[in-house]
């Protein structure tokens, strides 16, 4: 029979050891490395939890124009998940290979890989604008807005995009702190452009009476001070002491960049393309339920935000250890990282459970819509335990820059889950069929990521 023994471990702290008949498996309350994870998570939630929470002040001031601009803006944030956060590359590529220059005491290094993401994050900003511009009734078309949503969403996307550049490049700029172990100044820059936003919300949608589009100049002025900001840190304030040199860098450099930048591309375009359909499929169902899913999307992914904390933590310190210490390091480190995503994961479900009568209302008062959001509140609680293992464990695979299999596994999963949302309008299931398809998501996902690291076949293909 299995029995749990408490205990100590070498550095004194208090631990309880499973003993089951393949192997030991041991749970301690405390960890030598709680100390540098928390000193990277703390910051990272509260620069990664900003932007969420502006989107839901956002959100509420839009809910209060009603039923119509709400639905616009659900399309409009689906649209420019899509576009800009497939370039999260730019940060997940950068962070590993930035804290593995550091772990190795090569800063030059580290200062070319920012030089290169900072190129890259111009070049794709600018495109991304241009084709958000010629494109922007297509793409509206395409994610079901009907007549009624077409004028106030075109108009909201046009303005938003002009941010475009800015928003890669605050993206290429967290990425560079983060593999620079500092979480903190991205806060700071991150809590200092989106207080410009919240600022300007109430000002431009009410005072100036600007509605819908007074939302989306706001996101953009806010986005474009904050760009500007890391800029000026990266490239003139602190630039010696990050090992950044004022050179162009050679094209060819480019190329290693680009793919790492291809895989993560398809498996950040695999999993937010499955949260646009997702989205699409809502608004298919009507305009109610794309407005109760713009609700409850931006509660899940704003909680899902607070667990991705973890993750960039994992990405820093796997990556950081894997230069320095080697495999050994990296894995204790991940699996202590492992138990603060559950543990988080659980306390943020049980907290929203608990505010279930309460926050719904706080977004809209139109009944309907209210009774739509209710129908898949649980799915936002449910789903937290299983985001915190997710998440972290991404964190720990981009940390080990296994970025091919990333790809595969989430082009796989997203598939599964997308031919469960296709069906979801057609066969009657509704919004909750819809938020079936994304349980689908993330329970595919958790399956993906567990397997090669309970196999432990995870840091022996790591670079070395």
């Amino acid at each position: 029979m299995p029995r749990i023994h408490p205990g100590w471990d070498s550095w004194g702290n208090a631990i309880w050891t499973f003993n089951s008949p393949s192997r030991p498996v041991r749970f301690s309350l405390t960890s030598p490395y709680d100390r540098d994870i928390l000193d990277l998570a703390v910051p990272a939630l509260a620069g990664l939890a900003a932007g969420p929470l502006v989107s839901l002040v956002d959100t509420a001031f839009v809910g209060q124009l009603g039923r119509v601009p709400l639905g616009a803006l659900g399309v409009n944030t689906s649209i420019f998940s899509m576009t800009f956060v497939i370039f999260n590359f730019l940060a997940y590529g950068t962070t590993p290979r930035v804290g593995r220059a550091v772990g190795n005491d090569d800063r030059a290094e580290a200062g070319r890989v920012v030089v290169r993401a900072l190129t890259l994050a111009v070049g794709a900003g600018i495109v991304a604008l241009i084709v958000l511009q010629v494109l922007a009734r297509p793409l509206l078309l395409l994610m079901g807005a009907g007549e009624e949503l077409m004028a106030p969403a075109l108009a909201y996307l046009r303005i938003r995009a002009l941010a475009g550049p800015a928003v890669l490049l605050i993206t290429a700029s967290h990425g560079a702190f983060r593999g620079y172990q500092d979480t903190r100044t991205p806060m700071v820059v991150t809590l200092g452009f989106n207080v410009v936003n919240g600022g300007l919300d109430p000002l431009l949608i009410f005072v100036l009476d600007w509605g819908l589009a007074g939302a989306a100049a706001a996101t953009a002025i806010g986005q474009w001070v904050g760009a500007i900001v890391f800029l000026l840190l990266l490239l003139k304030t602190r630039r010696d002491e990050l090992g950044i040199a004022l050179q162009w860098p050679d094209p060819r450099t480019l190329v290693p960049f680009l793919k790492v930048g291809r895989d993560l591309f398809l498996r950040t375009a695999s999993l937010v393309g499955t949260m646009t359909l997702a989205t699409a499929m809502a608004a298919r169902v009507g305009v109610t339920a794309v407005a109760a899913h713009q609700v409850a999307a931006q509660l899940w992914m704003f909680l899902a935000v607070l667990v991705d904390a973890m993750a960039v933590a994992a990405q820093a310190l796997v990556s950081k250890h894997l230069g320095a210490d080697g495999p050994e390091t990296a894995r204790r480190v991940s699996n202590r990282l492992l138990q603060w995503g559950l543990a988080v994961g659980v306390a943020l479900g049980l907290a929203f459970w608990a505010l279930e009568p309460l926050l719904p209302g706080f977004f809209t008062d139109d009944p309907e819509t209210l009774e739509a959001l209710r129908s898949v509140y649980l799915f936002v609680v449910v789903l937290q335990p299983l985001n915190g293992l997710v998440f972290v464990w991404d964190g720990i695979f981009m940390g080990a820059e296994a970025f091919s299999y990333l790809a595969k596994a989430m082009i796989g999963t997203a598939a599964v889950s997308a031919a469960v949302l296709v069906l979801a309008p057609t066969m009657g299931w509704g919004l909750t069929g819809v938020w079936w398809g994304i349980t689908i998501l993330m329970a595919g996902r958790l399956l993906t990521l567990a397997t090669p690291y309970v196999r432990e076949t995870l840091f022996d293909s790591a670079p070395a």
